[in-house]
């Protein structure tokens, strides 16, 4: 979810410890202990329904477009009221296996779903499922296809296209001739009449993809929410924008009653939403209220006292400097979930002007890299049970990860290689949140490193919904040397065999520069490039294993960012909410299925 995501997903955003999660570790209610350790429980009693879900953040959603968002917190909105083919359930002990959303069923080649040589996947989409239109209306497959085709639009772009772009029959070249299409009437006329060969309704209710190559990860692929079905009304207006979040048409269980953005959003029960059609969420609140106006450390506490108004987190997560104590006396409204996530890690800036360009070069990178004190700054993120070392791109849980370090912390090897580069009195541009006291402290712990090499280092400071995407997805920010180092965060977009959701995005080149990949840094090598195509065409997990660790050796070898943690992920709920389950895409408890205890029902 960016973070990546993700999401997620995809970009992260970096709070306390850092967020994110991929591998199932979750939660039980206020009656499960999971302080430290992440373990499952579930929540004695019968659930409640009713009431009013408070949950209270600092910051926004990137976009309200199911098609479009590609952030994390992006993806715990949508939970609410968009749904896909496929999704992970809040099953404790088993939230990253995806299972059937709006479709009936998982294809295999068993059940005829998926074709003997693997390139062909036929998706049925359950009657009942229906937009909160007015009749209400069945979501159909053409409405599958169509929020296949609006990812890559010219406007604002899915962020995680690298992932499949090459792999649906003829995406790319559909893509490519909406580029010249800018407004919605243009960009609707393309869409309704242009068709995509990897995706097509065969009837109302079956959607068909093709392939190019077999791909074992694709149905991790179809958990994405930007797989979500469209409905024809979305073309009125243009993707991702203002107006289309005021507008929105909802399969979920909810819908947006208000939306008034980086203040509130307020979610209300979709009457369209039927709970048969459904086996994902059972919705027992009826109402969601979403605050983005509260600070880190004010919210924790807000959370602890039992405040009748706050509830569960948005995008504001206990600060490291809080979690010694929850853990030590075992708070059982803590879970601490494990992730396959690099967050945060150090991004540099490889088309950066400033400093005659000195980013460009592989000497200064490494010699900022050695600078870099990876210890130091997992103290500050809460030590290193919250957040293990990572110092490579694959989290030990993905597919293809193996262990090494190529700069370790040495301050010495770092003035020598400025040297040798004849790189002197550099000053560098850092981005970071200054609302998430995870990324200030890892500025603050940065700053002093460089400093120590004679490296001056100044901070550019974004709000949370601001970083992504008014900094990071445009380019010409980069180019223009707005920052020559940011604090991002990144996950896999999908479980297990997921090195793709890695490399695709972050690190495959052209193809995966802003805005249509997350490449924000515009690294670019051959030799890597070369690799990933490789391992992401092999034709046995074996196989691809090996490649994927030599395509993570080349990068960190070209050194376009420091890694530094693969951390666990830190929520927090108040004691009043129950089956508060941890689901890692979306990097916290599921709202869809928390019900809130009788005479505490917030308001």
């Amino acid at each position: 979810m960016i973070m990546r995501s993700p999401r997620r997903l995809r970009l992260v955003a970096v709070s306390g410890v850092v967020l994110l999660a991929t591998a199932a570790c979750s939660s039980g209610s206020s009656g499960g202990g999971s302080a430290g350790n992440g373990s499952s429980t579930s929540s004695a009693g019968t659930p409640v329904r009713g009431g009013t879900l408070n949950m209270l953040g600092s910051g926004d959603i990137d976009y309200m477009d199911p098609n479009i968002s590609y952030y994390s917190i992006g993806y715990l909105a949508l939970r609410l009221w968009s749904r896909q083919l496929f999704t992970y359930p809040a099953q404790p002990g088993d939230t990253t296996t995806a299972v059937p959303d709006l479709a009936t069923e998982m294809p295999t080649v068993s059940n005829g779903g998926i074709s003997k040589d693997g390139k062909t996947y036929t998706i049925t989409i359950r009657q009942g499922a229906k937009w909160n239109t007015t009749p209400a209306r069945q979501v159909t497959a053409a409405d599958e296809v169509r929020g296949v085709k609006r990812t890559c639009n010219p406007v604002q772009p899915f962020g995680g296209i690298p992932d499949f772009a090459a792999l649906i029959k003829g995406y790319q070249s559909f893509c490519n001739g909406m580029q010249s299409k800018k407004t919605a009437p243009e960009i609707a006329n393309y869409i309704e009449h242009t068709n995509l060969p990897g995706v097509v309704a065969t009837n109302s209710h079956t959607v068909v993809f093709h392939l190019t190559h077999p791909a074992t990860y694709f149905l991790g692929v179809l958990t994405l929410p930007a797989f979500s079905p469209a409905p024809k009304e979305f073309l009125n207006y243009l993707p991702g924008s203002s107006q289309l979040a005021q507008h929105t048409l909802s399969d979920g269980p909810y819908e947006i009653q208000s939306y008034n953005p980086t203040k509130q959003i307020v979610f209300v029960r979709n009457p369209a939403w039927s709970a048969k059609s459904d086996p994902i969420r059972k919705a027992y609140v009826d109402k969601i209220v979403v605050s983005e106006t509260g600070q880190q450390q004010s919210i924790q506490q807000q959370l602890e006292t039992g405040s009748p108004s706050a509830d569960m987190e948005w995008d504001s997560f206990p600060a490291p400097s809080q979690l010694p104590a929850l853990i030590q006396k075992k708070d059982p409204n803590l879970n601490l979930g494990v992730t396959a996530s690099t967050n945060p890690y150090i991004l540099y800036n490889m088309v950066s002007p400033n400093n005659s360009g000195a980013m460009k070069k592989a000497a200064v990178r490494h010699a900022i890299s050695y600078a870099l004190d990876r210890s130091s700054m997992l103290q500050v993120l809460g030590g290193t049970k919250i957040n293990p070392p990572l110092t490579h791109v694959l989290p030990p849980n993905i597919l293809g990860s193996k262990n090494f370090d190529l700069y370790p912390h040495n301050a010495a090897k770092a003035k020598q290689l400025l040297k040798q580069a004849g790189v002197s009195h550099l000053t560098l541009k850092v981005l970071y949140r200054p609302s998430s006291q995870g990324s200030s402290k890892v500025f603050q712990t940065l700053q002093q490193d460089l400093s120590q090499v004679g490296i001056h280092v100044t901070g550019v400071t974004s709000p949370n919904a601001d970083f992504y995407t008014k900094y990071l997805e445009v380019p010409s920010v980069a180019h223009r040397g707005v920052w020559d180092m940011a604090i991002a965060g990144w996950e896999a977009d999908w479980y297990g065999n997921a090195a793709l959701s890695f490399f695709n995005p972050l690190f495959s080149g052209k193809p995966s520069f802003p805005p249509v990949g997350s490449n924000f840094g515009f690294y670019d090598s051959a030799a890597a490039n070369k690799l990933i195509q490789q391992a992401t065409v092999a034709k046995t997990t074996k196989q691809a294993e090996g490649l994927w660790a030599k395509a993570d050796m080349q990068v960190m070898k070209d050194d376009p960012f420091f890694p530094l943690t693969s951390p666990k992920q830190a929520n927090y709920h108040a004691s009043q909410v129950h089956n508060a389950i941890y689901v890692p895409a979306i990097q916290n408890f599921d709202p869809t299925n928390v019900w809130l205890a009788q005479g505490k029902q917030g308001g």
